[in-house]
């Protein structure tokens, strides 16, 4: 008998899901209490394209592309699969389907390791006639239902953890502050970096100063600089915050929540922003979501607040995994 060749032999072992069957049977349960939770108060589940033709101009995400050919493109259209549901899910909003909820798989290249995959599972949700603080507490009553040990709670705003954690006002203080304050905190390699602007330091110095000392439990992080407002609203004031909120577990990032915007013309103005920074770093150009645009030009989004829950991560919480792979059938060059 002649010898299996390895290519064989490695893909024999390959073939077998990278999840325990416990855990996969505890994805089936959670998905299962996730729909209970929403159905439970009224609010409606609904399901929307993950193709478009228009792409993320968020310069933190890139989307994953396809070609379609067919009727009406012989030469190909270029598609792009979403990185959330979220301007489909606003178009429903703007047609007056109310509160609704969805949980789809989500695409984003160049994301992998231990804690993003390429493909993952998102929940995504809005509700009508509340702002981003009422939202906090139905995703802290949501982490109680899914996880009932998980009842120990805080609550800080963006700026009172750059005051406590690293002694600086992150609203305020100039980029050479910041650089200090990112070599007092110990992070190494600075002379190598070449950072353009202050979210950039401030996005170091939140994932290696301040998420690492959040300790275990809930912890909701809101009222972000003005700056990192892509799709909230901003609150006047001296200066000025984004209504937006973000959720850690256990210091792992979980959620990211806004009161969301509904002022068309500003939103078109962000992202004709987010295109010219994407051409001064040298990112691919992008089609705008001009359908979503034309929704919110109609006047029709209602006051709402809305949330992105990646449920990987929840299930990961919950199992004690270290890494995804650990909570899918099958990750990345294995499905």
């Amino acid at each position: 008998m002649s010898p299996v060749p390895k290519r064989v032999e490695a893909d024999r072992i390959a073939w077998r899901p990278s999840a325990s069957l416990e855990t996969l049977r505890r994805r089936s349960r959670l998905l299962s209490d996730l729909r209970r939770f929403f159905l439970s108060k009224g609010i409606q589940e609904v399901e929307t394209p993950a193709c478009s033709v228009a792409a993320t101009s968020d310069p933190a995400l890139e989307s994953l592309q396809t070609v379609f050919t067919g009727p009406g493109a012989p030469a190909g259209k270029r598609l792009y699969l979403h990185t959330s549901p979220e301007f489909a899910m606003k178009r429903l909003l703007c047609a007056g389907c109310g509160s609704i909820f969805q949980i789809c798989k989500v695409f984003r290249n160049g994301e992998l390791g231990s804690m993003h995959a390429p493909e993952f599972t998102l929940l995504e949700w809005y509700r009508l006639g509340i702002d981003h603080h009422r939202l906090m507490d139905e995703v802290a009553e949501l982490i109680r239902t899914v996880l009932p040990d998980s009842v120990h709670e805080q609550r800080f705003s963006y700026r009172e953890l750059f005051l406590h954690h690293i002694g600086i006002d992150p609203l305020v203080a100039p980029v050479d502050a910041l650089r200090h304050a990112a070599g007092a905190c110990g992070i190494g390699g600075l002379d190598k970096l070449q950072l353009e602007d202050r979210d950039a330091w401030l996005d170091l110095l939140m994932t290696h100063c301040i998420e690492p000392a959040l300790g275990t439990g809930m912890c909701f992080v809101y009222d972000y600089p003005a700056s990192q407002a892509s799709l909230a609203r901003i609150r006047p004031g001296t200066p000025p915050l984004a209504e937006r909120f973000e959720l850690y577990l256990d210091g792992v990032e979980l959620a990211n929540g806004f009161h969301e915007l509904n002022d068309g013309a500003e939103q078109r103005r962000r992202f004709q922003a987010e295109l010219r920074y994407r051409r001064r770093r040298g990112l691919p150009a992008v089609p705008l979501d001009e359908r979503f645009l034309s929704a919110l030009d109609s006047g029709g989004l209602p006051d709402c607040a809305g949330v992105a829950l990646g449920v990987d991560r929840l299930l990961m919480g919950m199992v004690g995994a270290q890494h995804i792979d650990q909570v899918l059938a099958f990750p990345p060059g294995l499905a």
